[in-house]
């Protein structure tokens, strides 16, 4: 069965007000909305159901099929299906409506209940780094990882774990990099790939970022942020022969 190369159609006291914080999630303060109109807010209301469809995807299609399977194989990658002692079979079994009176509660860090397994939440996180890292992060297999939703419900996670992925290999070495993306002694990353069809506005994107972080090492933020950076990113630009 080959991946699906489309995405498909498918100290004062604390007063916390939900829709009030939600509603001005990732909205612009006014000082900074000319410097970030390219930009647009990302909503976190809007985003989570997507997100949701695409793990319950993982979890009950993606882990179950031969190529999933065959491509994690060769990344090194447990599926959750495959954790032991406990293993993951179906988002049902993660999901705290599923019925069971102990999902409700935390898990004893030092028990050995099988109940344990089901009450943790499983990430996609390590599945998208490793795709990226091993250079396999293709629309195709992140549609066949995460289903008809993986554009709206792990894109913005996918970009901002590529551009993570070229932050750790301008920090430091090949083999703290490497080391950075293992995930346990059974797990290690088998190769390091340079980042899949990087963009010259992906890169310019991370160059802007990394500038960012260079500031705020130095306390450059707030009054004390460059002028530029209060403007807005300016990428250097190499003269052309």
């Amino acid at each position: 069965m080959a991946f699906n190369p489309h995405p498909g159609p498918s100290a004062h006291s604390f007063n916390f007000q939900p829709q009030a914080s939600f509603d001005s999630y990732g909205k612009t303060p006014q000082r900074q909305t000319q410097s970030l109109q390219a930009n647009p807010p990302f909503d976190i209301i809007e985003w989570y159901p997507q997100f949701q469809s695409c793990h319950r995807y993982f979890l009950d299609h993606a882990q179950h099929s031969a190529p999933v399977q065959a491509l994690s194989a060769f990344m090194n990658i447990q599926l959750p299906y495959q954790k032991q002692p406990f293993p993951v079979l179906n988002s049902a079994s993660t999901s705290p409506r599923s019925g069971a009176t102990e999902m409700h509660l935390r898990p004893n860090p030092f028990g050995n209940s099988a109940s344990a397994a089901h009450a943790q939440s499983v990430s996609l996180t390590p599945y998208i780094r490793r795709l990226i890292a091993t250079g396999h992060d293709t629309p195709a297999i992140l549609h066949g990882f995460f289903g008809d939703d993986w554009v709206k419900g792990i894109g913005q996670l996918h970009e901002i774990e590529r551009r993570n992925y070229l932050f750790a290999a301008k920090s430091t070495s090949w083999l703290k990099v490497k080391q950075a993306y293992d995930l346990s002694a059974d797990e290690t990353i088998p190769f390091l790939s340079p980042l899949r069809d990087a963009s010259e506005a992906e890169i310019e994107k991370a160059e802007a970022t990394w500038s960012e972080w260079l500031a705020m090492q130095d306390w450059m933020l707030g009054p004390r942020a460059p002028d530029n950076m209060k403007r807005g990113p300016r990428v250097k630009r190499e003269p052309q022969e």
